[in-house]
C-alpha cells in the first residue's frame, strides 16, 4: 500500500522560491525576420526590403504575401506593427525601403534644405521609381530562399501616404504625361490595402486616374488625418474622395475619430495617446479580416469589426455597414 504524507510549509515555501528562480522559457515568435539588400542593377538603385515570414509557411502550404510601401521619409524597419501581425496571423509581409524618399531625407542636408529635399522626393520621378521597386522586389522575393514559401498568387498590395499612392499605381491607376497615359499595374495585385492616401496632386479628376483600379481596395484614414507639407497639403476628404474615384466595385472605407496622419506609423502617441493603440488594433484586425475575406472568402471579421470598433470610427462603408 502506497501512503502519502502532507509537504511541510517549509517545503512549499522553498519549492515556489525555487520555481520562481527558474528562468522562463521565452516563447518563440510566430514568424521570423529577413533582411535582403537587393540592387537592381538594370536601374541602377538600391531596395533594401524587410520579409516577415510566418514560421508556419513551407513548400507544401504556402502564405500570401502582402508587399508594403513606406510613406515619405520612412524605411523597411517601419510599420512593423503591421508586418509582424499579419505575420503571426500566417501573411507573409514585405516591407520595401525605397532610397530616393526614405528616412536619409531627414539627415541627408541642412534643416534649412529639407522642404526642398520632401519636394523633390514627391516628384514623378521618384513616385515611378517607387512602383518599379515595388514590382522589384515582388519579383526578386520569388527568386529568393523564401520563394517556395509564398503564394504567388495571393499577393496584396499595401502603403501609407506616399506608399498608398505607389500602392494604388501597382493597382492600376493611370496618369498621362505629355499625351500618354502611363500605367503601372501589376497584374500579380490581388487587392490593396490604402492607409491615408494623399490625392495625386496636380491631377483635375481623381476618377481619370482611379477608375482603372478594380482589384477589392480597403481605404484607412482619420478625421484628422492631415498632411502639411509646403505644397502639399491635404485633408481626410482628400482620402474619402480617393475611396470614392477608385473602380473597385468591392471596397471598404474606414474613417476613425481623430488622430493623425503619422498615426499609423510606428510612432507612439501621435494622434492621442489613448487612441493610438486602438487605432493600431482596430487597424491591424481590419487589415486581416479584409485580406481573409478577400483571399480565403471568409468574411466573417469583417462583417463583425465595424460593431467591434464603433466607439472609435466615425464613418464605415463596406461589409456589415
Amino acid at each position: 500500500m502506497t501512503r502519502s504524507f502532507p509537504l511541510s510549509r517549509r517545503a512549499v515555501v522553498s519549492a515556489l522560491l525555487l520555481a520562481a528562480a527558474l528562468p522562463l522559457r521565452a516563447q518563440e515568435p510566430a514568424f521570423t525576420v529577413l533582411d535582403f539588400d537587393w540592387q537592381d542593377a538594370e536601374r541602377q538603385r538600391a531596395v533594401p526590403v524587410r520579409l516577415y515570414l510566418p514560421r508556419a509557411a513551407s513548400a507544401a502550404e504556402p502564405v500570401p504575401l502582402v508587399v508594403f510601401s513606406h510613406g515619405i521619409g520612412g524605411s523597411r524597419a517601419g510599420y512593423s506593427y503591421l508586418g509582424q501581425h499579419w505575420a503571426s496571423q500566417g501573411f507573409a509581409s514585405l516591407h520595401l525601403q525605397h532610397v530616393g524618399s526614405d528616412r536619409s531625407l531627414w539627415s541627408a542636408g541642412t534643416p534649412w534644405t529639407l522642404v526642398g529635399r520632401l519636394a523633390l522626393a514627391a516628384q514623378d520621378g521618384e513616385a515611378i521609381a517607387r512602383v518599379h521597386d515595388l514590382r522589384f522586389a515582388l519579383d526578386r522575393v520569388f527568386q529568393s530562399s523564401a520563394a517556395a514559401q509564398l503564394d504567388a498568387t495571393r499577393i496584396v498590395a499595401a502603403g501609407h501616404s506616399y506608399g498608398a499612392n505607389t500602392t494604388l499605381l501597382a493597382a492600376g491607376a493611370q496618369v498621362e504625361r505629355q499625351g500618354q497615359v502611363l500605367d503601372f499595374r501589376d497584374p500579380r495585385i490581388k487587392a490593396a490595402i490604402v492607409i491615408s492616401a494623399p490625392p495625386f496632386y496636380g491631377e483635375s479628376s481623381p476618377q481619370k486616374i482611379l477608375s482603372a483600379v478594380t482589384v477589392p481596395s480597403l481605404h484607412i484614414t482619420a478625421t484628422e488625418d492631415v498632411i502639411n507639407i509646403p505644397g502639399y497639403f491635404s485633408g481626410s476628404a482628400d482620402r474619402v474622395a480617393v475611396f470614392d474615384a477608385t473602380g473597385s466595385t468591392r471596397k471598404t472605407l474606414a474613417v476613425f475619430e481623430g488622430g493623425s496622419h503619422s498615426m499609423f506609423t510606428d510612432r507612439a502617441g501621435t494622434g492621442g495617446a489613448a487612441l493610438n493603440p486602438q487605432v493600431k488594433t482596430a487597424t491591424k484586425e481590419l487589415s486581416l479580416a479584409f485580406m481573409r475575406s478577400v483571399l480565403g472568402g471568409d468574411s466573417t471579421a469583417l462583417i463583425a469589426w465595424p460593431q467591434r470598433f464603433a466607439s472609435i470610427v466615425a464613418r464605415y462603408v463596406g461589409a456589415g455597414s
